[in-house]
């Protein structure tokens, strides 16, 4: 491949879907992708966010960015939204499964309910929405590239807050990314997964009688902003990474190099 790293890491033409894109991680990476010249569609429950959020940056970037209200957990609320999607962005180039929530419970206090909930969402979803991605990317014949939210919490037990349900859900996403890679290799789709350690958003910022406790435990001494996971994304859905699949990117500020 004889190309310059501005073409190599462009996005220009691109089409795909954030899920989870209405406010966090999501709308961050919206809004590098879109800059690096990408059209977006924002796939979120809440669409009444989600849709002043593809306004926002529909002007911002002048790229076609659109909001669809999705429930990741039913198969059907995501075909609704794969459907409408084609209809109006005719192809996909990439996915980004990111919508989780974590609930902090004691192991032998939490409500099954809670971690049905967080595993339906967190693993569940991506599932689902990667498979309706991989789906579209199989018929059009033309390859792809599919991104999973993991977390640095599927490779290590956060301390001091207890998430088993948190843990587990995103070290299945991990071993689930690599499955899909090589199950979806024969048809030219790439999928590989990021692992953010603690990142400063909404929920994050909330916690802040947390951010000594964890900030402790970071060798960098202070919690990641969402800016700084855009790289590692558009490195995976950019040619830049055009011989990874399988892969999973740890961005934690060496927590779990500890």
């Amino acid at each position: 491949m004889n190309m310059g790293l501005d073409k190599l890491f462009s996005l220009e033409g691109r089409k795909g879907f954030i899920t989870g894109g209405a406010r966090g991680i999501g709308r961050c990476l919206a809004e590098g992708f879109a800059r690096a010249g990408a059209d977006v569609a924002l796939v979120d429950l809440d669409i009444e966010t989600a849709t002043q959020t593809a306004k926002e940056i529909s002007e911002q970037s002048g790229r076609k960015i659109l909001a669809y209200q999705c429930d990741v957990t039913n198969p059907e609320s995501v075909e609704k939204m794969m459907t409408q999607y084609l209809k109006d962005y005719q192809e996909i180039n990439f996915a980004v499964n990111n919508a989780g929530i974590c609930i902090n419970e004691k192991a032998e206090e939490a409500k099954a309910e809670h971690f049905r909930k967080v595993m339906d969402i967190n693993t569940n979803g991506v599932f689902f929405t990667a498979q309706a991605a991989g789906r579209a990317m199989i018929r059009q014949n033309s390859g792809g590239a599919i991104v999973n939210t993991a977390s640095m919490s599927g490779h290590i037990v956060n301390i001091p807050q207890p998430q088993a349900a948190y843990n587990a859900s995103k070290a299945a996403v991990r071993l689930l990314t690599q499955s899909l890679a090589v199950e979806w290799a024969g048809y030219g789709i790439r999928v590989n997964s990021v692992s953010p350690g603690y990142i400063m958003t909404e929920m994050t910022a909330r916690s802040t009688n947390m951010h000594p406790v964890w900030t402790s435990h970071i060798p960098m001494k202070r919690i990641g902003q969402p800016e700084e996971l855009i790289g590692a994304y558009q490195y995976l859905v950019s040619d830049a990474s055009s011989y990874a699949t399988g892969t999973d990117i740890i961005v934690d500020g060496g927590y779990i190099a500890q």
